[in-house]
């Protein structure tokens, strides 16, 4: 039976990052099951005119932010003050995306006071004041909730992720989101964990979904004269720091091409003279295109996270991509030996292999669906 279903996120298509990718894939899969979606997402210059035809979602402006300006290639944009005020206060205050409450409120405002009737409303986090400003509707709002499933979607935790430490007093606001939400779905068992105990029963595990229908899983036959191997993804100084791989990986006297897509380019910006044409810059990708690029390498590089509540989903691409995974975690010795035997060609020692079927966006809709009553 089709549902009316409401997703508030931060953005879509055409941006490229994981919070995207999941609104995105999510969106278009619970369409294509015969649902009623409508999406709330900032929607910068982008003309969804197309997508709403192609994908049959209704796609709506979250409305204008103030505080910051976005653009689906550049991410948020802070005039200079703004730029002050965050080096300054923005960890105190979650500036800028804290004015994302009154997007929010006001796109269910919209929303449920025309009597639209609703029977899944999923807000998707990071930002997090997504799920804040549902949470401070429904509170004010109670009545036009009787109905309706609300399912609030976190991709890494808030309190207790290991890239960031909030404030204390922000504890109070996960504990009113969790009070009010009827579920909080994270990507991992293990991120349960973070959550406060008194609700637990409220955590499901629902993973990243990708559509697997039109991706090739073909054998790869070796192209390269030299090890070829790339890593795609963000970086994080002291955490997921490549600096003490390239550190090595510079005093090898040995051929090979190391292919880097990140924007976080202030890590790896020393080692370009130094390493040379062994070391390669380069911008994201769209996915699909990411995807074609890592089947042709001989192997791709995992820095391991801190913490086992957050898993990057960049690891199920390269599972798709039938790639060998040499995983390093950077927080500890670094093993030399390892990336010795991946340079040699020995993968015996690559990340096991993960069930990409767990994965199939098609499960992950259905998981969604399901916490319906």
């Amino acid at each position: 039976m089709s549902k009316r279903i409401l997703i508030l996120s931060h953005s879509t298509f055409p941006s490229n990052h994981p919070r995207a990718l999941r609104t995105d894939e999510l969106a278009r899969e619970l369409a294509r099951q015969g649902n009623n979606v409508t999406l709330y997402v900032l929607t910068s210059t982008f003309n969804y005119s197309d997508f709403e035809r192609d994908t049959n979602i209704t796609v709506k402006s979250l409305g204008k932010t103030y505080l910051s300006k976005y653009s689906h290639e550049a991410g948020k944009l802070l005039n200079f003050p703004a730029k002050v005020f965050n080096k300054l206060l923005g960890k105190y205050t979650e500036f800028p995306d804290i004015e994302l409450i009154r997007n929010v409120y006001s796109a269910l405002f919209s929303e449920l006071n025309n009597e639209n009737e609703v029977d899944l409303l999923i807000t998707i986090a990071v930002p997090h004041p997504i799920h804040w400003g549902a949470t401070l509707f429904k509170v004010k709002n109670i009545e036009k909730f009787k109905n309706i499933t609300w399912i609030a979607d976190c991709g890494d935790p808030y309190m207790g992720n290991p890239f960031t430490t909030p404030p204390f007093y922000f504890r109070y606001v996960e504990n009113w989101l969790c009070k009010h939400a009827d579920y909080i779905t994270v990507p991992v068992k293990e991120a349960i964990n973070i959550y406060p105990c008194k609700f637990r029963d409220k955590l499901k595990v629902i993973p990243q979904g990708f559509n697997l229908e039109d991706i090739s899983f073909t054998d790869y036959v070796p192209k390269h004269k030299v090890p070829t191997f790339i890593y795609a993804g963000s970086f994080y100084p002291k955490y997921r720091d490549p600096s003490e791989l390239l550190d090595y990986l510079s005093t090898l006297n040995k051929d090979f091409k190391f292919i880097i897509y990140t924007k976080n380019h202030s890590l790896i910006e020393p080692y370009l003279k130094k390493m040379g044409s062994k070391l390669s810059l380069r911008p994201y990708l769209t996915r699909n295109e990411l995807l074609k690029e890592m089947k042709e390498v001989d192997f791709l590089i995992n820095l391991e996270n801190p913490s086992a509540v957050q898993s990057p989903s960049k690891l199920i691409d390269y599972a798709i991509s039938g790639r060998p995974v040499l995983s390093i975690n950077s927080n500890t010795i670094l093993n030399t030996h390892k990336i010795d035997d991946f340079l040699k060609g020995n993968y015996n020692d690559a990340l096991s292999t993960i069930d990409i079927k767990q994965y199939d966006i098609k499960n992950v809709a259905i998981s969604f669906l399901s916490l319906i009553p």
